[in-house]
């Protein structure tokens, strides 16, 4: 071969490659073609997305009126209505015990008893020296009657006598320390101390706690301060007792709302008489404010995402944008204060793909009945007529 054929058939493959380029080329720029309708001309796209004549099908559910308990809802602590841990005032050695441990015990019962001989025997002294006092005191009297003695020494004899008397409420004080009482009715816990046991002045003893009744503490968002007062009914329910629903009193109120939390510390108090709840409990509480009547409810779901609450309100196959307010939220519902009717046909799903005065199809629960289907010939047989 040639150098001059050599050439020919290297051009005429270079012009045949640059021929398939240039179709390929051509067939990639070419638009597809739109949807046809009967006209023949490419179908336009409808306000919400899809093509004219083609309705976006969305769900939807309808406004229902309804009537529900005006309430809030936090968690709370139960606590003692009175809780102590006693202690000694002085220091001692353990004589007596006198409780069992978890037991209720009267206001005034003695608990522990210390060794109080020294105490006791003081208490002794100061009494005969009382009685020492008395009647030195009543013989002095009678000689100052007789003219046998000055007054001078009258005052001092009453003044001994009342040092006396002081010595010995004194050592009544004193003796008294060495038994501990009760303060209140209520339940003993645990003790660790055992008769002997030598204890400084200070070191817990014991803790006594009426639970008889307890207070429930809780907090509120401080936007419900206005709606609080005293004697308003209280719910509560512990994961401990699930089926009972136990009924409390609201008692009082903290005058001041906590600025890092912007909450309201409050405080019911609960009947325990029959003992089945305790101190530091978890429970959950419910504040009742009434009953409310003819509510307008949506599901959350309706509600537009973005800036002012709103939905689609479906109305003559059409998607109507309607700005809404917004109440209370329970169980994925959302209360609509103002915007809608009762009845009214809302779009659940689908909203991102609709525009105000989008034509939309609704499906699914929520969607009206369709009419019923016509026999076969029905409209001819009316046209005929």
């Amino acid at each position: 071969m040639n150098k001059n054929t050599r050439f020919g058939i290297i051009a005429i493959a270079l012009a045949g490659m640059a021929g398939l380029g240039y179709y390929a080329y051509t067939v990639n720029r070419t638009p597809a073609a739109g949807p046809v309708v009967p006209n023949g001309a490419p179908a336009k796209q409808a306000a919400g997305g899809g093509p004219a004549g083609f309705p976006t099908a969305v769900e939807v559910a309808r406004v229902a009126a309804s009537d529900f308990a005006d309430d809030v809802a936090a968690v709370g602590t139960l606590k003692s209505n009175e809780s102590v841990i006693l202690r000694p005032e002085t220091s001692g050695r353990i004589a007596s015990i006198g409780f069992k441990d978890g037991t209720i015990v009267a206001k005034g019962s003695v608990l522990v008893v210390f060794d109080a001989a020294i105490q006791d025997a003081e208490l002794q002294q100061a009494r005969a020296n009382l009685a020492l006092a008395k009647s030195s005191y009543a013989r002095n009297v009678e000689l100052v009657g007789k003219k046998f003695l000055s007054q001078q020494a009258l005052d001092a004899s009453s003044a001994t006598l009342k040092v006396q008397e002081a010595a010995v409420r004194l050592a009544e004080a004193k003796a008294a320390k060495m038994r501990i009482k009760a303060p209140f009715t209520g339940m003993v816990g645990l003790r660790n101390v055992s008769v002997g046991d030598y204890l400084k002045d200070g070191q817990d003893l014991i803790n006594i706690e009426d639970v008889a009744t307890l207070r429930v503490d809780f907090r509120l968002p401080e936007n419900y301060l206005g709606r609080l007062g005293k004697g308003q009914s209280v719910e509560v329910v512990s994961d401990a007792l699930p089926s009972d629903r136990l009924k409390a009193v609201l008692d009082a109120v903290d005058p001041m709302v906590d600025q890092n939390g912007r909450s309201i510390a409050a405080r019911a108090r609960l009947d325990n008489a029959k003992g089945k709840l305790r101190p530091g409990m978890f429970v959950r509480v419910r504040l009742l404010f009434g009953e409310r009547k003819g509510v307008l409810m949506v599901p959350e779901q309706a509600i537009v995402p973005g800036g002012r609450p709103a939905v689609f309100k479906v109305v003559d196959g059409k998607a109507s944008l309607v700005k809404i307010s917004l109440g209370v939220r329970r169980a994925a519902q959302v209360e609509v204060v103002d915007g809608l009717a009762d009845g009214d046909l809302v779009v659940t799903a689908g909203q991102l793909k609709l525009r105000d005065g989008a034509a939309v199809r609704p499906v699914g629960d929520g969607a009206p009945a369709a009419p019923p289907a016509q026999p076969a010939g029905a409209t001819g047989t009316a046209a005929g007529k």
